[in-house]
């Protein structure tokens, strides 16, 4: 039976820019050992599986070396395939059942809004080495679980990192997101993401990071509406609604090409 994959750039209007996302649509639930093998096969910082069950659509996401508990990027993918495949009307929202729970994808004005959990985040100690691997001085260091943030003082910093991705894989840290506030670029603050516990060195622009930014940007800056850029080699923008315990992310998506498995 062939089955339908495709590629998306998320996070962007343009190809060749975003996050590319790999989204295979199946008959019926994942084979987990099979969709890890074809993550690897497509080999970008993400895939996702997705079947339908009645109102509502099963997804799993996985990365070259393992599945993930969440990923805004390849959701926006998948919702933007659904409805440009016409397998969602356009006027419908998109429910996804996760291991995050059920999100939902809906239509705005030209932009794709995910619904998210929020992750909170609280002030920690760097593990040794953190400092040393990623090439800054000092930053104020938070954590989520095992994804640390840290904020530096200027865009420029964040922009000009340059990690030793080998000291950084050695270190007890899944994930690391590095942030500044905006400057004379339009945007309220930017980022960049280092993926080492999963096998990514940089994700080029990652949805699920914006659930802690947004709650951490919004107590330093009193606000709650943001528009943000991840300041990756790719780059993509994304604006950040946060509203209590969930995070509205916005963004667009294109997609790059439509194939087919068979096996």
């Amino acid at each position: 039976m062939a089955i339908n994959i495709y590629q998306v750039d998320a996070f962007t209007d343009q190809i060749f820019s975003g996050n590319p996302a790999a989204v295979c649509i199946l008959p019926g639930p994942v084979d987990p050992v099979w969709a890890q093998k074809m993550a690897m096969e497509m080999n970008l910082s993400e895939t996702a599986f997705l079947c339908r069950d009645r109102d509502q659509y099963h997804l799993r996401w996985f990365t070259p070396a393992v599945e993930v508990d969440l990923c805004g990027h390849a959701t926006l993918a998948s919702a933007h395939i659904l409805w440009e495949e016409k397998l969602a009307s356009p006027e419908q929202d998109i429910f996804f059942s996760t291991r995050s729970g059920i999100l939902k994808a809906s239509q705005k004005n030209g932009w794709v809004e995910l619904n998210f959990p929020s992750k909170p985040i609280q002030e920690a100690v760097p593990p040794p080495g953190l400092f040393e691997a990623l090439g800054i001085e000092a930053a104020l260091v938070c954590v989520h679980k095992s994804d640390y943030l840290l904020e530096v003082d200027s865009p420029n910093i964040v922009r000009t990192l340059t990690p030793d991705f080998s000291k950084l894989r050695q270190l007890p840290v899944r994930g690391v997101i590095v942030t500044s506030k905006g400057q004379d670029e339009g945007f309220d603050f930017i980022s960049r993401f280092f993926v080492p516990g999963s096998g990514i060195d940089e994700d080029p622009v990652t949805g699920s990071a914006h659930c802690c930014l947004g709650p951490y940007w919004k107590a330093k800056l009193n606000k709650d509406k943001f528009l943000a850029y991840q300041a990756s080699k790719r780059g993509g923008m994304i604006r950040v609604e946060v509203e209590g315990d969930r995070v509205h992310l916005f963004g667009q998506a294109v997609t790059v090409f439509k194939g087919q498995l068979k096996e």
